[in-house]
């Protein structure tokens, strides 16, 4: 078995929503992740989101014995970047999909409009909280999704995982509602951390890359250049918006693949983390 990849998925999308992408990289990685995140109690969701990068920590703490590679995407890319922060020892290396850094004027904008309340509009904050969330069945979940522009252009294979797998039973006959909670999808959306910039400014112990978007719009809000600073040549292009992992699952693949590896040259570090409890891959959980 290769070296351990934890995946941290993007808000709203429970982490099955990746199941073609790790399929592509299951050759390589045994790859582990966190189901949901924000949906544990004992991690509330709060300004800057120390309880989901504990979270996280748990399961890196907790499960691994050796350091391991982070990949995440959106959410996921900064809390693997934040966790691998407080606890540099036991990741050997961050690829941040789609998860660019605020720092600087815009960071200092985000942090006033979060005090005044101005910043829902700007961010999907403001959709989610009227997302439609019960289905008749998982087909329709399908045909409502397909339907929007933003999703028309996934891959079918992974939003017929997202129509499945990111909703559960009702109980009701066939119908459906989403797994992720939407009032927990907005919360996080209204407390994005704001000082992430000034934490990684001079560097970090460990190697980061980063994968964006050609047509991202959140790329476009938040800016490139705190990313660009920190992960200097690691940087990697993919065709496609913010979701470009769900549009490109094969390709968000290879250029995982293909970063780790110009990452594994990265001086190595002394020490290693305790050993601790073994936990289950993804496919058990």
């Amino acid at each position: 078995m290769g070296d351990i990849l934890h995946f941290s998925h993007a808000n709203g999308f429970p982490v099955a929503t990746y199941r073609k992408l790790f399929a592509a990289l299951e050759g390589q990685f045994e790859i582990r992740a966190v189901d949901r995140f924000g949906h544990d109690p004992r991690y509330p969701v709060t300004r800057g989101w120390p309880h989901l990068v504990d979270e996280l920590l748990a399961a890196i703490t907790e499960g691994y014995r050796e350091p391991v590679w982070l990949a995440g995407h959106s959410l996921g890319g900064f809390l693997s970047l934040m966790a691998a922060l407080r606890a540099p020892e036991r990741v050997k290396g961050v690829v941040m999909l789609d998860s660019p850094i605020i720092a600087g004027w815009r960071a200092r904008v985000l942090r006033m409009a979060q005090t005044l309340g101005l910043d829902e509009r700007p961010s999907p904050a403001y959709r989610t909280k009227t997302r439609r969330t019960h289905w008749d069945n998982a087909d329709a979940v399908w045909q409502h999704f397909k339907a929007k522009p933003n999703f028309a252009r996934w891959d079918d294979d992974v939003l017929r995982d997202y129509a499945h797998h990111a909703t559960e039973p009702t109980g009701r006959a066939a119908e459906r509602t989403l797994r992720f909670q939407r009032d927990i999808e907005y919360r996080i959306y209204r407390t994005l951390p704001t000082r992430l910039g000034r934490r990684v400014a001079e560097g970090t112990p460990f190697p980061v890359a980063f994968v964006a978007g050609t047509r991202s719009r959140e790329l476009r809000q938040c800016g490139l250049a705190a990313t660009r600073r920190l992960v200097g040549a690691r940087l990697r292009y993919l065709e496609g918006g913010h979701l470009f992992p769900m549009e490109r699952p094969l390709d968000t693949a290879e250029a995982i693949l293909a970063l780790i590896d110009e990452m594994r040259t990265y001086p190595a570090r002394a020490g290693r983390p305790s050993q601790g409890r073994s936990t289950l891959p993804l496919s058990g959980r």
